[in-house]
């Protein structure tokens, strides 16, 4: 193959069993030359604010964002000081990526996603509005906030330039976030794991349709894209080491089993395995036998280093504009090490 190369290239941290090797991963992509550090925050792990606040603090160039956080959890305008607080903290490093989580996770917390298109929407709208430093009065269908602005009184009073990332897999939430960075209220999509090239195809496809009917330009529309990453020089080794995740999301998070190209009827079959959520062990293990490696390759960089490196070169060439790479194993900076060697000279 013709060597590949990558403009930008982030990582995204995300449940290593001491939290101190996420500060120092994202210290040494920063040393890099890497673009940006996202911080899980799916399950009831990790609190990615608190991490991205460690960050600020320990890293001098490079940007960070939640990949994602949710639009429920965070009321809109503590969202709003937040993010205003780690931009002050960073000198302008922080990111927001935003999606509207997952059941049954969502609804065992005692959230009801009714129309979450509409939700973000209203968030979003809400949010870009008070990080702009205006007076917001908002009656909308799930958002309502009444005289309300950042209080500024004491800190630097000037607005806050934070990008918002959109967490889109399914097309019609792809289409709304299109239409959002046409109107100028967010500035991309965080395009979601474990789905294959093809469906970047399709996004594409959305996300143009939503910014032109804004008046805007597909262009216009910054593309980041997590990618789980399985390397190893023995190639099964490296497959085997994925297929574990890629069956629990494939049997418990439906936005994936319904976007990841596999068989519905193997799909359903995998989710009966598994039992519901949370898995265990052994319901993975046993679940796992149905995932062949064709699946687990086509919705992950799973093999060598050439492996991985085409295949995250794949997922740009359908529409990604930054690779951000989440090591499935524990050899992270040898996958920052390989794709650094990679990067465009800047």
């Amino acid at each position: 193959m013709s060597d590949p190369e990558f403009e930008r290239l982030g990582i995204w941290n995300w449940e290593r069993p001491d939290i101190r090797d996420e500060i120092r991963y994202a210290q040494y992509a920063e040393q890099q030359g890497f673009d940006t550090v996202w911080q899980g925050e799916s399950r009831l792990v990790r609190d990615a604010m608190t991490v991205m606040g460690a960050y600020s603090q320990v890293t001098d160039r490079i940007k960070f964002a939640p990949g994602v956080t949710n639009c429920y959890t965070r009321n809109v305008a503590l969202m709003a000081q937040t993010f205003s607080t780690l931009h002050e903290l960073s000198n302008g490093r922080a990111m927001l990526g935003i999606g509207a989580w997952w059941d049954p996770l969502a609804s065992k917390v005692g959230i009801d996603r009714q129309n979450p298109l509409r939700y973000m929407w209203e968030y979003c709208t809400v949010l870009r509005r008070l990080l702009n430093l205006e007076n917001v009065t908002y009656d909308g269908q799930f958002i309502s906030v009444d005289d309300i602005e950042l209080d500024l009184v004491r800190s630097d009073a000037k607005p806050r330039q934070v990008p918002i990332y959109i967490g889109a897999t399914g097309l019609t939430m792809n289409k709304m976030s299109g239409e959002l960075v046409g109107k100028g209220i967010i500035d991309g999509v965080y395009m979601n794991y474990l789905i294959p090239p093809s469906h970047n195809e399709q996004a594409m496809k959305a996300l143009t349709k939503g910014v032109e009917k804004q008046g805007g330009d597909i262009d216009d529309v910054d593309r980041p894209q997590l990618i789980a990453v399985s390397m190893d020089e023995d190639r099964d080794v490296a497959i085997d080491n994925a297929r574990g995740l890629v069956t629990q999301y494939i049997g418990q998070q439906p936005h994936i089993r319904e976007n990841c190209g596999i068989d519905p009827e193997l799909g359903a079959q995998i989710e009966e395995e598994l039992g519901g959520w949370p898995a265990k062990a052994d319901d993975i293990e046993r679940a796992s036998r149905l995932v062949s490696d064709d699946v687990v390759t086509n919705i992950v960089a799973a093999g060598t280093p050439e492996d991985c490196v085409q295949k995250v070169a794949d997922y740009c060439d359908a529409g990604c504009t930054e690779a951000s790479l989440y090591s499935l194993g524990p050899n992270v900076e040898e996958v920052i090490d390989v794709f650094a060697t990679y990067m465009t000279e800047k």
